[in-house]
């Protein structure tokens, strides 16, 4: 538990997933075009990865881009394209100085080659740092995180009755983190959106009307602490009988 989960006596997701949703919403209530909408909303990762680090939080996976997204408007998937180069662009080095392991979950296939470039520096300057892990999962389906999985393990020639959970998840592009605690979604929404779902298997759900550009560090705080009152079980009973 954090120095702050001890203050407080809540207990602290190790791992939080977030999809942020709503953007495109939050905009068109201000009279705005979708993009500003999912410019305020990456503006908005920096204070959430801030209070997700203060409280404690070891891992932090967001949802930016899926691979059903690529159905979207030609003009508005280049706009997402542009708002990822840049936040790599304006935010790497100052994640870097706060230690912030940065990882890409998803394919790299699909973006330019600029684009793809950029990822892997930014994920390879980070690699030794050991502070909050920072997922961005752009580029990212859960059902071709798992037929990428499995196409590693057949093309590995492991036989089928050696395949088992574990050997699954080694493969996935989460290797070495530990499955979400929590997945929060903003927007009123209630699905998972091909989201982790393999490893959300077991996870506590949260759902919040409010639009992502609108998710505040307190927000965040009222997740945790809802979290910290729910009892989770993984398919057991919480005591005898």
């Amino acid at each position: 538990m954090s120095s702050e989960g001890a203050q407080t006596g809540r207990a602290v997701p190790q791992h939080i997933a977030i999809i942020m949703d709503g953007n495109g919403r939050w905009a068109r209530a201000r009279n705005l075009p979708r993009m500003a909408g999912h410019r305020a909303g990456t503006e908005n990762i920096r204070a959430i990865v801030s209070e997700a680090a203060r409280l404690g939080v070891r891992y932090l996976t967001l949802y930016a881009f899926s691979t059903e997204n690529w159905t979207r408007p030609s003009m508005e998937v280049q706009g997402l394209m542009q708002i990822l180069s840049d936040f790599i662009d304006r935010e790497t080095r100052n994640l870097h100085e706060q230690q912030v392991h940065l990882r890409h979950l998803g394919r790299l296939e699909g973006l330019s080659p600029r684009l793809a470039e950029k990822v892997r520096y930014a994920v390879e300057l980070t690699s030794a740092n050991r502070g909050l892990t920072l997922a961005i999962a752009f580029n990212y389906g859960g059902r071709a995180d798992l037929v990428d999985a499995m196409r590693a393990i057949a093309a590995s020639g492991v036989p089928p009755e050696q395949i088992d959970e574990r050997l699954i998840e080694q493969h996935l592009s989460t290797a070495g983190m530990p499955d979400p605690d929590m997945v929060i979604r903003t927007s009123g929404e209630h699905r998972l959106s091909n989201f982790l779902i393999w490893q959300a298997a077991y996870s506590e759900y949260w759902f919040t009307s409010i639009y992502w550009p609108d998710f505040r560090p307190e927000h965040l705080q009222q997740a945790i602490g809802e979290y910290g009152q729910r009892e989770r079980r993984f398919g057991g009973l919480s005591e005898p009988g």
